[in-house]
């Protein structure tokens, strides 16, 4: 029997899957799907340390500390999004952490697949001055996988991503829709196939601009950044990762 190839996926809710429910409400996720696929080509095993909520900086020392430890052939890896809720973001500090991710892994002989964040900001309250930051955050990570030659999956510059379509009723985490969309990039770059549904256009109209959950938005959305911000903690914490230990997908549907 050949090998299982060890994946690893790290990052915060794009990556934990959040706003791609399943029928008894865990989350599934762009991630999952990718594991999945993969799979039904090879052995696989399947590590997701991802947690919403997660800045930067726990998730390039916690979650690689311990993705590392458990010797992986992939990773993808993906963060910086929640940092960018702080008023001045400090994107000087969020490309070193960067950089010590590329290097870490680079040096452990691990393949790094980056993600760049999805862009929800085109449907939000004040979305323009969040894209200004949004963007400064892409180029960053633009810049440090063209300098150190990693791979990378842009899905900042998904037009089609963008349209309202893609997105929970919150506006802030992609629905299933955009998930099945995020995985099929993944795979596509990877080399395996994904089921051609998962690329076709999102069915239905966007909503009308303004039209959206303002009550999953604002009612629930603004209280917890700015609960999290002053009392220095995040929505996922004392949340534990989906899979913290090696899990052997079958290869079925």
């Amino acid at each position: 029997m050949s090998h299982a190839l060890r994946y690893a996926a790290l990052g915060d809710s794009f990556t934990e899957g959040v706003g791609d429910v399943r029928k008894d409400g865990s989350v599934r996720g762009w991630a999952d799907l990718v594991a999945k696929r993969i799979a039904k080509s090879q052995p696989l095993d399947y590590l997701n340390l991802a947690v919403r909520g997660r800045q930067l900086a726990p998730i390039a020392s916690d979650q690689l500390d311990a993705a590392l430890a458990m010797s992986p052939d992939l990773m993808t890896f993906c963060g910086g999004g929640n940092d960018l809720l702080a008023l001045r973001p400090n994107l000087g500090r969020l490309r070193e952490t960067t950089e010590s991710v590329i290097v870490r892994t680079q040096r452990a002989g691990v393949r790094l697949v980056m993600l760049s964040n999805a862009d929800p900001t085109a449907h939000l309250p004040m979305g323009r001055a969040i894209r200004r930051n949004a963007a400064a955050l892409h180029a960053m990570v633009c810049e440090l996988v063209d300098g150190y030659d990693v791979e990378l999956v842009d899905t900042f510059a998904d037009a089609e991503l963008q349209r309202a379509a893609y997105w929970s009723a919150d506006r802030i985490h992609l629905n299933r829709h955009g998930h099945r969309r995020v995985a099929a990039s993944v795979l596509a770059h990877l080399g395996y196939p994904a089921p051609a549904k998962w690329t076709t256009v999102a069915p239905g109209p966007d909503p009308a601009p303004g039209r959206f959950d303002a009550a999953a938005f604002g009612a629930r959305q603004l209280p917890l950044v700015a609960r999290d911000r002053l009392l220095r903690r995040a929505s996922g914490d004392g949340r534990r990762a989906k899979h913290v230990d090696w899990q052997r997908l079958p290869a079925v549907s």
